[in-house]
């Protein structure tokens, strides 16, 4: 048996990605249209000063999460990582259920990004139907995931490398027209002290902010899929941690900084941030106000590249999401199996299919389309609660059979510290995430937004009575260095 073949038959994806596409893959996964638009939106509610505030804070809980997920990742590499560390270091029902559910979340993403693409190309050739442009987009981005890991790893670096440029020149361009260099006059920080600035609405307005940074950061956690296919995981999931974390508080928060300082908070522009509304997006309005006339159209091809690379990113993490369950015994087994090139062929035509499906369905059942992506709406904050769980275990036991904290590849930062935090927060940007709707006993808002919970919960509950699953005592809790996918529903009997 040849080594492909050999691959072939025992499901293994190939370390095609190389240090520097794990940390522009990291980067590019949390800089998106929320931050290209939604920030907006951001500031308009909480003002210049509460929209920084709920930045930081987030900004701050993503790198004590990152910190956790590198522990753990460098300890244990492999592809689709989060439903592996929940099965061996909290319970193997819980693994299931994170498993499925970051799973489902990635796959309906995937269609509402090329849904939103279609709407963006309407900027340029509005008489052409969406859905050929939705499905030229499915296409390509099925093509560039069926190639090669390392042709998506170089596909997503470029798509990133022009979000960090484009924030580059935006900032370069803000903070001119800021001292009036560009734009005619000098515009300074009277915009933080206008009416109810620095901070508006208060704590409520703050936390309302909070969910919408979290949407914005959502993505960080690529690095952990990408572990299994990193060439050299102990050096890069490190080194892209600890380069992420500072770019996004810089873009992010001098980002906002900036938006805040050019753009009053009053502005009916920043009150009507949607996500495909380019014109009124706080990035061309700063452009602009710079007097760059060509700002739109260049803000709208960013926004379509955003767009594309979050579906790319979408349809690896759940690709690989659905090899990784397979492995572990969750799903079947001819979903592990991988092409010669390394790519794991069924997965990425199961969740290319289900993608498909769900954008169809935007057509032909808006309402199920509506509920599919509701369903979808709070799984990224859920998987964060299994990562912070996940590490908080896996740390507790590793000391608790007798290692040395020196022992391990990684330190996460001021254990316990970090993952506590991301627990906490993780619970009140879920709890916060429409507290009017509890309010008005509005029960059709709260299933809508809140859906994604009790999907959760009767995955766990169902795989737990159906296979009478235990939480692992930490005494048996599976610490040892791994770079092997093992079946991991069996670990309760072990």
């Amino acid at each position: 048996m040849n080594e492909n073949e050999n691959q072939e038959a025992t499901g293994q994806v190939k370390r095609g990605l190389k240090a520097r596409h794990v940390s522009m893959i990291a980067l590019g996964g949390c800089i998106g249209t929320g931050l290209f638009v939604a920030s907006g939106s951001a500031i308009s509610q909480a003002g210049p000063g509460g929209a920084l505030t709920a930045y930081v804070l987030m900004g701050l809980m993503v790198y004590f999460l990152m910190t956790s997920l590198g522990e753990m990742a460098t300890n244990m590499p492999i592809s689709g990582s989060f439903a592996a560390y929940s099965s061996k270091y909290v319970d193997p029902a819980l693994g299931f259920a994170m498993g499925w559910n970051y799973w489902f979340n990635w796959a309906i993403t995937v269609a509402v990004d090329i849904s939103t693409a279609a709407l963006v190309m309407k900027f340029w050739l509005p008489n052409v139907p969406a859905w050929i442009w939705s499905a030229i987009a499915l296409l390509i981005i099925f093509l560039i995931n069926a190639m090669s890991v390392s042709t998506f790893g170089e596909t997503e670096f470029w798509m990133s490398a022009i979000k960090v440029v484009t924030i580059i020149v935006f900032l370069a361009v803000g903070f001119l027209t800021i001292f009036g260099i560009m734009g005619g006059h000098f515009v300074g920080m009277r915009n933080f002290s206008i009416k109810q600035a620095p901070f508006v609405g208060g704590f409520p307005a703050i936390l309302s902010v909070f969910v919408v940074a979290g949407f914005s950061f959502q993505g960080t956690e690529l690095v952990g899929i990408t572990a299994g296919e990193s060439q050299d995981p102990q050096h890069s999931v490190p080194k892209a941690i600890n380069e992420v974390f500072w770019r996004i508080i810089l873009f992010y928060i001098l980002t906002i900084f900036v938006i805040a300082a050019i753009i009053p908070y009053t502005s009916h522009s920043l009150l009507g941030s949607s996500a495909t509304d380019i014109a009124i997006s706080p990035f061309t309005l700063v452009f602009q106000r710079a007097g760059l006339a060509a700002a739109a159209s260049v803000m709208n091809a960013v926004i379509l590249t955003s767009v594309i690379s979050s579906a790319n990113s979408g349809m690896y993490a759940s690709t690989r999401m659905l090899y990784s369950l397979s492995n572990s015994g969750y799903a079947p087994k001819s979903l592990g199996k991988t092409a010669p090139n390394g790519i794991p062929y069924y997965s990425l035509l199961v969740t290319t299919f289900v993608s498909l499906l769900t954008f169809i369905s935007s057509i032909a059942g808006p309402k199920i389309y509506m509920w599919l992506v509701a369903a979808s709406g709070l799984t990224g904050f859920i998987a964060w609660f299994g990562i912070a769980i996940s590490h908080y275990r896996f740390r507790r036991a590793f000391v608790k059979q007798g290692h040395s904290i020196s022992e391990l590849k990684y330190h996460a930062k001021l254990f316990p510290f970090g993952p506590v935090l991301c627990l906490i927060l993780c619970i009140l940007v879920i709890v916060g995430q429409n507290p009017q709707a509890f309010a008005n006993f509005d029960w059709k808002q709260i299933l809508v937004t809140y859906m994604s919970v009790p999907l959760v919960l009767v995955l766990y509950i169902w795989y737990k009575i159906k296979h009478h699953t235990k939480i692992i005592p930490l005494d048996q809790v599976d610490v040892s260095p791994s770079h092997k996918e093992e079946n991991l529903s069996e670990l309760n009997n072990k």
